[in-house]
């Protein structure tokens, strides 16, 4: 059998971090538009989340952020001129539009891509699809930067990247925050979770106050592209409650790798069918299904206990969640899971400025399982370690602002830092530049 390295893939926020609320059915996202950011915050403690995993003994990998403001997007909305100049017309006339060309969402990589190991595939390559993320406007811009950053990581590993769906509704694609690799006793099944089937056909009640972004079109055909035989994959359906109270993505409710599921009892519909399915497929799967009554859905949103990583590491099963969980009831469910032998150990990271925007730790990171051999082949630019942190750590320190309102997006000065930022990191790390 060939074993498989889990390497995590994080995404780093860029210089132009705000608090816009361009997310509709992101509850944290919504509840803190228009307030003060800390770019600087947000990028430090996202590397200090990386640091904690290394300290796990796991390998990690990184991205670096794509340019914004997207100056190309404005302009082709009709804003000429130097950058100043479309800055200030759009600011003047289309403020809505420099909120969506200065997002710095790419920073929850989990919506990057979805991606299938080489040992699961028909033709036995690693397959990544890059998503289209055509439910949110602002999201849809990262769908050809992404593009070009995974081919660059995953082409020297003999990886085959498939740009985005076309960015129809209908086959709307979120990514890995909605796909879940499960192995256990020499099986595999991956589980893509979908919030809405096809419309003409779809007999289950949709969501009532939040829009589902995964499409069940979307997920087949991203399975279909990962070249994943048909029994190694499971559609599931969300449940429209959890979408309603917050859980945009799976992942809001979900987390599960190998052969560990955490899971909320309101997740998926017919949900006591699909876990018995998965156990009689996956010999060995444990699954740890938190009740309503343990923690509410709204709870779960407020805390994103769900939104923790589980960890598989050299030390055994490690869950790295956020501070908001490290008290009241879900500090006491994740005290259960140590008694049981769920996980071994738990590591809390301080992420407030990304979860004001609707992201905890498993929205900040893409899984790849990998051969030794493809691990071994990961770009030195990519590759992350204790010193690769402290450099990025300087490195914000002298590009990212302590504090940002959207009213600053129209301000040429901080346009000029952040194509000086990527300008210095492609320089040190070799990463690619792409064009502003």
């Amino acid at each position: 059998m060939i074993v498989l390295h889990e390497l995590q893939l994080d995404g780093l926020p860029g210089p132009t971090l705000f608090h816009g609320g361009l997310s509709p059915g992101n509850v944290a996202s919504q509840g803190n538009a228009g307030g003060t950011s800390s770019p600087r915050a947000a990028a430090l403690a996202t590397l200090d989340k990386i640091r904690a995993v290394l300290g796990l003994g796991m390998p990690v990998a990184v991205l670096p952020p794509l340019p914004r403001p997207d100056v190309v997007f404005l302009r082709r909305c009709g804003f000429f001129g130097d950058v100043p100049a479309v800055l200030t017309a759009a600011a003047t006339a289309a403020p809505e539009l420099l909120r969506l060309a200065s997002s710095s969402s790419f920073m929850w990589t989990a919506n990057a891509a979805t991606i299938a190991p080489s040992t699961d595939t028909e033709d036995g390559r690693l397959h990544a699809v890059v998503a289209n993320l055509a439910a949110m406007p602002h999201r849809l811009l990262e769908s050809n930067g992404r593009f070009t950053q995974l081919t660059a990581l995953l082409a020297p590993l003999g990886g085959a990247v498939h740009p985005p769906l076309p960015g129809h509704p209908a086959l709307g694609d979120e990514g890995a925050a909605n796909h879940s690799r499960l192995a256990s006793g020499g099986e595999v099944i991956h589980v893509f979770v979908h919030g809405r089937g096809f419309p003409a056909a779809d007999s289950i009640a949709a969501p009532s106050r939040y829009p589902a972004r995964q499409s069940l079109a979307g997920s087949l055909a991203v399975a279909r592209l990962l070249a994943l035989p048909a029994q190694r994959v499971l559609h599931v359906r969300q449940q429209a409650a959890a979408i309603d109270a917050g859980a945009f993505h799976n992942d809001v409710v979900m987390v599960g790798t190998r052969d560990r599921v955490l899971i909320h009892q309101q997740a998926w519909t017919d949900q006591p069918a699909v876990i018995q399915q998965l156990r009689q497929r996956l010999p060995g799967l444990r699954v740890a299904e938190i009740s309503a009554d343990d923690l509410s859905l709204a709870d779960s949103v407020a805390c994103y206990l769900f939104n923790s990583l589980l960890a598989p590491t050299p030390q055994g099963w490690a869950m790295v969640a956020p501070v908001e969980c490290a008290a009241d009831r879900p500090r006491r469910i994740i005290d259960r899971l140590l008694g049981e032998g769920f996980i071994d150990r738990v590591v809390f990271c301080d992420l407030r400025e990304s979860m004001r925007g609707g992201g905890g730790p498993a929205c900040l990171r893409l899984r790849l399982d990998l051969t030794s051999e493809e691990l071994a082949r990961v770009p030195p630019w990519a590759r992350c370690d204790s010193a690769r942190i402290n450099q990025l750590e300087s490195w914000v320190r002298r590009y990212y602002r302590d504090r940002l309102l959207p009213a600053d997006l129209s301000d040429p000065a901080l346009a000029a830092e952040s194509a000086a930022a990527l300008a210095e990191y492609s320089a040190v790390t070799g990463a690619p530049l792409l064009p502003e």
